[in-house]
Formats: structure tokens, sequence, C-alpha cells
């Protein structure tokens, strides 16, 4: 099994987690505009806590967006010096898979329609479905739009609606929703979940090699 660390400060929450011989240490904290001070702490103390250093990892995931800029250019640069200093690869996650993965384990077989509040009256979304695994995988591409453009397939299946941008509920048709997490935020432990088969099917990118494929997703090319 391979030793993952993964990282994600793409909302309001902040959180790294480290998969270590099927062990999960992690830590977790929602601190709007405090990420830059708690996330390179927070990865020296789960590797603390395995007695592990940088060089005993695998690679490094992290939440590649969409989401907040700020707090996916801070997430990106530590990743970037982890990596290069380090000497592993890296793997892109997407932060709407993760915000999914979150509910994913109470939703077998569901569709999960995860949205982010992208500001300016619009939302970042995704629609995903849960495997035989349980893992999300994606269904379609990710969008940005007005909560009016969201859309999801009316197969006879259950729907469930997850983050931030289901705050605008009222302008997102919801029939046939069983549930709403609209307080759910994504993690670095469903960000390394997902990391995880990505690493066993090769996915994962050396940071010297590819970095122009481990970028930010940001969706909104531009920001007023």
């Amino acid at each position: 099994m391979p030793r993952l660390l993964a990282l994600d400060s793409s909302t309001e929450a902040c959180s790294v987690a480290l998969i270590d011989d099927d062990v999960l240490c992690e830590r977790y904290i929602e601190a709007p505009r405090e990420h830059m001070l708690r996330l390179l702490p927070m990865v020296d103390e789960v590797l603390a806590e395995r007695g592990l250093a940088l060089r005993d990892l695998d690679a490094i995931a992290f939440a590649r967006g969409p989401g907040s800029f700020t707090g996916l250019r801070i997430c990106l640069g530590l990743v970037q010096g982890l990596a290069f200093g380090a000497q592993l690869p890296v793997i892109p996650v997407s932060t709407l898979a993760a915000l999914a993965q979150t509910v994913a384990q109470q939703q077998p077989g569901a569709f999960i329609l995860s949205a982010i509040d992208a500001r300016m009256d619009e939302v970042y979304w995704g629609l995903f479905r849960v495997n035989g695994a349980g893992l999300v995988e994606a269904v379609g591409d990710e969008h940005l739009s007005a909560p009016e453009q969201v859309v999801y397939p009316d197969a006879d299946i259950a729907r469930v609606g997850v983050g931030s941008g289901w705050q605008y509920r009222p302008r997102i048709r919801d029939d046939g929703f069983t549930r709403i997490y609209e307080n759910a935020l994504p993690s670095a432990r469903a960000v390394a979940q997902l990391a995880m088969p990505l690493w066993l099917a090769g996915a994962a990118i050396a940071i010297d090699a590819d970095l122009e494929q481990a970028l930010p997703v940001y969706l909104r090319d531009k920001v007023v």
C-alpha cells in the first residue's frame, strides 16, 4: 500500500491527510483566511504522528479545484515546494469529486450533484456516481454557471446534493433529490481516498516533468 499525503484548502476548510499502511491520520479545520498559516504545520503533525519524513512518501495528492482562487494557489504552492524538495510525484484530484466523496459512503449507487458557491451569482458544479467500491466517478464535465443552468439526468435513481452551492436551492431544479448536504465541505481525507486508485493506475505526475498537468482548475478565467 503506497504512502500518500493529501492536502486541501480549496474552500473554507483546510485539511491534511496521510494514508500509511492502511492507517489514516488527518487534521481538519474550518478557518477561512488562515490556510497559509495552518497548512504546513498540519503536514508536519501528520508526518510526526506516523514517524515519517517526506522522503518516505510515495506521492502527494491535492485538491486541484475549482474553488477559492487564493486557497488553490496556497495549496498548490506548498505541494510544489514539498514535491520538488522530496522528488515526489503529485496527484491532482477534483475538489467537486472530493466534496461528493465526503457523502459517498452513505449513498451507495446514487447520483451526487456536487456544487460550490462560486460567488458572483454562480456555482461550480458536477455530477458524480458512486461505484461499487464506494468511490465517486464523474458523469460528464465540471461546470461554472448560474444556479438555474444546473442540469442532471432524469434517470430513476436516487439523487443527492452536496455543497455550499445548494444555498441557491430555490433556483436549482431539485425534484427527485432525497437529501441535500448544504453544509458539507471537501476534505483531504476524501482527496486521499480518490487519489489511491489513481496512484495504483499509474496516474501520478512527475512534478519536474509534467508541471503543466499539475495546475489549479479554476473554471472561471477571470474574477472582478
